[in-house]
């Protein structure tokens, strides 16, 4: 797909405005209710519908399959790390008038982050044609590791801070109290970092892993720059409101984890085979329709069999209360 520079121009300008329009929404720290995040989930989403019917009005169907197809494997992923900002907002004890403002900065960090990936994974694929090799073992080695980790339900550990973040808190020292959304105070003469500003180094620093994750994939399912970096743009705009109207449903998601390693795994798989067919190795494709339908078809029976498990444990979970308050009960109601 060719997109000229005016094109690219007007792209960036017009997702500056909508960063700022979500920022203006979150400027004051507030708990953020159900209805306005289901509101803004719903509107980024329409947006990112209409600019996919866009791309399939102007430049075909295929570049609006490919767009599709990357933005929900990215929204997917998204919700994915959803489950490790849970944990350092609890890792951090984050009031929760202030998440909404944490989220943005770490959405606004994912941009710039995935951005310079973007260009520089643009970069190596046309010069080096053999980094699909590289791409796709990767993305198989990722999914083989998202089933490792959901055996162990890494999703219920604590948060552990990397060694830069501990290194930074060291020299810089860190409050003992956040301070409004301010990121730095002066503390006994001396110049500290709030908590505040600890919780964004946390997502900033964590948004570098989740990009080497995202930039192969969605380069598995597209080579055209500009489809990659808008699909990464709008999968990220309303990450915010996502996180707070399906934080309690994350835990129900059981499954999801297995359903991103099989994506992954088969993205990963489609790379390898295109590398082949670069190579001059006669080899099936698979195209951008039946990977969009496979998407499609992994997330939906992930998300049935996480509701339905998650329903058996809790249902299992109240009967065992049920059980063992039983005894109890009928001692207490018993003749004196």
């Amino acid at each position: 797909m060719n997109v000229s520079l005016s094109v690219w121009l007007l792209t960036v300008a017009a997702l500056c405005v909508l960063v700022a329009v979500d920022f203006f929404i979150g400027r004051k720290p507030h708990d953020v209710s159900l209805k306005e995040a289901g509101t803004w989930t719903v509107v980024w989403i329409v947006l990112a519908v209409l600019f996919g019917l866009g791309l399939w009005y102007f430049g075909g169907g295929a570049p609006a399959g490919e767009f599709f197809a990357g933005y929900i494997t990215e929204k997917s992923l998204s919700v994915d790390n959803l489950f490790v900002f849970v944990l350092i907002m609890a890792k951090f004890a984050v009031p929760s008038q202030y998440q909404q403002r944490v989220l943005m900065v770490g959405v606004v960090m994912a941009l710039v982050l995935r951005t310079v990936f973007i260009a520089a994974g643009a970069a190596i694929i046309s010069a080096f044609s053999w980094v699909f090799y590289l791409f796709g073992a990767f993305l198989i080695w990722t999914a083989w590791k998202l089933v490792q980790d959901a055996r162990k339900e890494e999703h219920e550990e604590e948060y552990q801070e990397n060694k830069l973040l501990k290194t930074v808190e060291r020299r810089f020292g860190v409050a003992d109290r956040y301070h409004g959304t301010k990121l730095f105070i002066t503390e006994n003469g001396k110049r500290v970092m709030t908590p505040m500003l600890v919780v964004m180094l946390a997502i900033g620093s964590t948004d570098v892993l989740f990009a080497l994750d995202s930039i192969p994939a969605i380069y598995g399912l597209t080579q055209d720059p500009y489809i990659v970096f808008t699909a990464n743009a709008f999968a990220l705009m309303g990450l915010r409101q996502l996180y707070f109207l399906i934080g309690g449903l994350l835990k129900r998601l059981v499954h999801l984890s297995y359903g991103l390693s099989i994506i992954l795994g088969f993205i990963g798989v489609k790379l390898v085979l295109h590398a082949l067919h670069e190579s001059g190795v006669h080899v099936p494709e698979i195209s951008i329709p039946f990977s969009l339908g496979f998407i499609v078809l992994v997330l939906t029976v992930t998300t049935i069999t996480s509701l339905r498990a998650s329903g058996k444990q809790e249902a299992e979970k109240r009967e065992a209360e049920k059980r063992d308050a039983g005894p109890a009960g009928r001692g207490a109601a018993g003749p004196r």
